[in-house]
């Protein structure tokens, strides 16, 4: 189940030659389960050890593709205060930042958007609450960028998972 769990992520990230592959791998092993299950059909602990895999391996694809943080994110940032330093502290750091005012249900305000990669988000949510730690802010996957500005891996190598940098996204520009 967690390959199936992190197939379906590849292929909501545009991942689309990893996710075939494992694919077949996830479908052998769920062949493998069904037979032995077939075989044991008035075997019940059977029947509750499948049921306890599926659950586990789905919890164990959700944490997997957290640690790997595939893909890139959109950060809004709406705030009443003026987010100068927070803007120009994103741009110091290479983040591209998008910034313009705006009416909410309380009043004037200032939007702050950028796309980030999502293994610098909760860098970022660190900045944000150390500048704004009142600014409502929200988060969303995005599927694919045509341009931007990105910050060079914080991570000396890379990090644990820069083999998939391959996978992540293609940017024009630099």
């Amino acid at each position: 189940m967690s390959l199936g769990t992190i197939r379906v992520i590849f292929i909501s990230k545009g991942i689309r030659y990893l996710a075939p592959i494992i694919g077949f791998f996830e479908v052998i092993i769920w062949l493998l389960a069904i037979g032995q299950i077939m075989n044991n059909l008035t075997n019940f602990v059977a029947y509750i050890a499948y049921g306890a895999g599926f659950a586990a391996g789905t919890y164990i694809g959700m944490v997997i593709e957290e640690k790997i943080s595939l893909g890139l994110v959109s950060v809004r940032i709406i705030t009443k205060k003026d987010p100068g330093e927070l803007i120009q502290y994103l741009r110091l750091n290479n983040y591209g930042v998008t910034s313009f005012y705006g009416e909410g249900g309380t009043g004037k305000v200032k939007m702050v958007f950028t796309i980030i990669k999502r293994q610098d988000l909760p860098y970022v949510v660190e900045i944000v609450k150390q500048f704004h730690p009142n600014a409502f802010y929200s988060i969303d996957d995005v599927k694919s960028v045509g341009e931007g500005i990105f910050p060079e891996n914080r991570l000396p190598g890379g990090g644990v998972f820069s083999w998939l940098d391959s996978l992540r996204f293609y940017r024009k520009g630099k």
